[in-house]
């Protein structure tokens, strides 16, 4: 089974399923740690978003946030067994460099950062629950497809950003146009796709019995998608 999520590779549960735990790795655990990472990235996300586009403070924090999260990360990503402690840490950064950036971006672009948080999750709960209910199998050329539109998806986004801080910008993209709409609906049902090859991936890690803390790094893993 593989995910388009680096994070979550090939044999991130094959290396642990024989690893001594209380317990296993659950589904159900899974969600609700996820539940938890969110609850924390918004708390900060909303602290940075709600401060004044001129503050100085925003920038600062969400430098912060991006390589601070970057540092968590990291630690996760080699120190799987102590990703019950980093996951919440790295939610916290991810909030601060979250709210920042949505805040840039909405200071250029108004009213694009509630447009992409209404389509986010009404095409998130839909596509999860078309793969709950199996009217989503994501196959090997399905993930393939993914992986390829994510990859272009990120590109077009790096390059938005550091033309910005140039003050160049990318026409149509961030506008609220319809090409801008139909190009950030495109954005949040690739995202949420993503989601479904995670959710797969880890429902694989619980069915051969992951270590109980492999719940968070899964958590983890959904987070940085």
């Amino acid at each position: 089974m593989r995910s388009g999520n680096p994070v979550l590779k090939a044999n991130t549960f094959i290396q642990r399923h024989t690893a001594i735990d209380n317990g296993t790795m659950t589904i159900t655990g899974t969600v609700n740690k996820t539940a938890l990472g969110l609850l924390l990235l918004m708390t900060t996300a909303i602290f940075t978003w709600n401060m004044a586009p001129n503050d100085p403070r925003v920038g600062g924090l969400m430098m912060v946030g991006i390589f601070g999260g970057l540092i968590a990360a990291m630690i996760t990503v080699f120190k799987q067994h102590l990703a019950p402690y980093t996951t919440p840490i790295y939610a916290l950064l991810e909030g601060l460099a979250l709210g920042g950036i949505s805040r840039f971006f909405e200071t250029l672009y108004p009213g694009i950062v509630n447009q992409a948080i209404f389509l986010t999750f009404g095409t998130l709960a839909a596509l999860l629950f078309a793969y709950r209910s199996g009217l989503i199998k994501p196959t090997e050329n399905f993930k393939l497809g993914i992986a390829a539109a994510t990859g272009g998806i990120f590109f077009v986004y790096i390059i938005s950003f550091i033309l910005g801080l140039f003050g160049v910008q990318i026409p149509l993209i961030h506008s609220n146009s319809n090409f801008g709409i139909l190009f950030s609906f495109g954005v949040v049902v690739i995202a949420a796709l993503n989601l479904v090859l995670d959710f797969d991936f880890i429902e694989e890690g619980a069915e051969i019995g992951a270590p109980k803390y492999m719940e968070w790094f899964g958590a983890f893993g959904l987070l940085v998608t």
